[in-house]
């Protein structure tokens, strides 16, 4: 084949069609799709679309009010325009039920990202049928998220060098991205992203279904979010295109098994990429591991097919490379065996084992007094929760260090301050689990504690051979180190934000990190207090210390 006839940076592995077993498969696989739930109603889609054409309004409302306020007249102003444009799985086309909507706002020039903080989220926190607004204006990619009639939306801005928006813009044009600040390129990426992806797989059809497959797949198994140091929904997808260059004819079901055998055995650190990285107009950094030793530190790097490429998993980390790689391994035993008819694709979603993985684990719990509050905290911390992966990851005789991909949210109901210090550290009683808001209106004293709970497992080397006594794991300097960092953040403040660090014995695991009927019944513990200890102050009380725990070492 000529290179002017394939899509990808080398020639198809096979360009055959698919034979009649691998098209049987991919019917089971889709009625296995189907039968999980991937696929959302006519009533979702059509609620989604009502809500884009809201939000569109919205936005031109939005740019016009600033327009007026920069002393535009009011035909300039109408003139101005603003468009949103839609990334992410529902630009993809692979969405499922209550799944969020990314949304790129574009703005002119005379509209400043300010004012999309101190004027568009105050108008979205207005409008009808929006909760849950909160604006992270310090992200690297900066963001408000939102929730319209019930669908959770991710909104980013990017600000052209244009004095209007035309209706009929397109994003394609490299040039477009000259004068914009970073973070403007990096929104507009997402977008800009997402089609090339689009444009460089030979069967969209095929593509959105074997991805479908995948980040269910991915999902299930707990391997899917790019903050914890997984892979993200962008680099499922170029993976999931790269295999499709590469079986051009073949169905979902043969790439889903292709998928995995080649992943499985891909040679990392060399990257994935579905075209030539392409130099551009603008003095941006391009992803160069030949130049930039940053890059070169990537370990399983997926290069984003639009001009400026970026490496879609820098965050990934020795632990979770560890462990995407053995879930590729599972999952291509797996799909071997649904080929041959010797097992179901059900068996390919079975849910992970975190929490019955490991013996010990670290909950790192952030907590205050106020839900709009807790939101941004938590985000924060989460955000941060890779540095104290990869400083475990150099602690000895520990092994791997494993991120959950989410975490607990819970609000307490407390009626004094040791129940609130308590709480804070993440000890609740029964008691106190099951009280409700309406038990203490009205009660003097008594306050709401906002907590998320996120959990790192621990994998840790076994004894050494005639080695008696317990073992010391000693896990200072990372959990100090982690809580400086989350503290340092420029609205940190004492009085409202909580942030605790501690070790838990699988044992010990609440009972909300399993599915019902899925924990195995508790025994009866002692209840051991931990040796460190460090203070901070507790949620929504300024002049009210408590003290929260930090592990700094446990016995094995």
């Amino acid at each position: 084949m000529t290179e002017q006839t394939y899509l990808g940076v080398t020639s198809p592995i096979s360009i055959k069609e698919s034979d009649a077993r691998e098209k049987e498969v991919t019917e089971t696989l889709m009625e296995e799709l189907r039968e999980q739930k991937t696929f959302e109603s006519e009533e979702e889609a059509r609620t989604r679309e009502i809500v884009l054409g809201r939000v569109d309004t919205l936005v031109k409302t939005f740019v016009r009010t600033v327009s007026l306020q920069r002393g535009l007249s009011e035909a300039a102003a109408n003139a101005a325009g603003g468009k949103i444009f839609t990334f992410g799985s529902y630009r993809l086309g692979v969405h499922g039920p209550g799944t969020d909507i990314d949304t790129l706002c574009v703005v002119p020039k005379h509209v400043s990202r300010e004012d999309f903080f101190e004027i568009f989220e105050p108008m979205l926190k207005e409008a009808d049928g929006v909760t849950e607004v909160a604006g992270i204006p310090e992200a690297y990619v900066p963001i408000v998220t939102a929730c319209i009639s019930g669908i959770p939306i991710d909104f980013l801005m990017a600000r052209l060098a244009l004095s209007s928006i035309p209706e009929d813009l397109s994003l394609a044009d490299d040039n477009l991205l000259r004068n914009l600040d970073d973070r403007c390129v990096r929104s507009l990426n997402g977008s800009r992203v997402v089609n090339e992806i689009l444009r460089l797989v030979p069967n969209i059809e095929v593509f959105r279904d074997s991805l479908r497959c995948i980040k269910l797949w991915a999902s299930r198994r707990a391997i899917s979010s790019n903050v914890n140091g997984f892979f993200g929904g962008v680099a499922w997808a170029i993976l999931v295109a790269r295999v499709c260059q590469l079986y051009p004819n073949a169905v979902a079901g043969a790439i889903v098994s292709r998928f995995f055998v080649i992943m499985h055995r891909w040679s990392w650190p060399q990257p994935v990429l579905l075209k030539q990285i392409e130099e551009g107009p603008l003095q941006v950094k391009v992803w160069n591991p030949k130049l930039y030793p940053a890059d070169r530190s990537h370990r399983m790097p997926i290069i984003t097919p639009a001009y400026p490429a970026m490496c879609a998993t820098h965050n990934v980390t020795s632990s979770t490379q560890q462990i995407i790689i053995e879930e590729f391994k599972r999952g291509s035993e797996i799909v071997d065996k649904v080929i041959i008819g010797a097992a179901s694709w059900s068996e390919l979603f079975k849910k992970h084992d975190f929490f019955h993985k490991y013996r010990y684990y670290l909950q790192v719990i952030a907590s205050t007094g106020n839900a709009d509050l807790q939101i941004k905290w938590a985000g924060t911390v989460e955000s941060k929760l890779r540095q104290l992966v990869m400083k475990l990851e150099y602690v000895e005789s520990l092994i791997l260090a494993h991120p959950f991909t989410k975490g607990f949210d819970r609000v307490t109901y407390c009626l004094s301050d040791e129940e609130m210090r308590l709480v804070a550290q993440g000890d609740i009683s029964e008691t106190i689990a099951k009280r409700t808001k309406e038990d203490i209106e009205g009660k003097e004293g008594a306050s709401a504690v906002h907590s998320t709970t996120f959990y790192i497992g621990l994998q840790i080397a076994p004894k050494q051979p005639g080695a008696t006594g317990p073992r010391r794991l000693d896990i200072s300097y990372p959990t100090t180190e982690f809580t400086k960092l989350v503290k340092a953040w420029d609205k940190f403040d004492e009085s409202t934000m909580g942030i605790v660090v501690r070790h838990i014995r699988h044992s010990g695991l609440p009972d909300d990190v399993y599915d019902p009927g899925e924990r195995q019944p508790k025994p009866a513990q002692k209840r051991t207090k931990g040796p460190g200890k460090s203070s901070h102050t507790s949620p929504e009380m300024p002049n009210k210390k408590i003290k929260t725990s930090v592990f700094v070492h446990f016995y094995l």
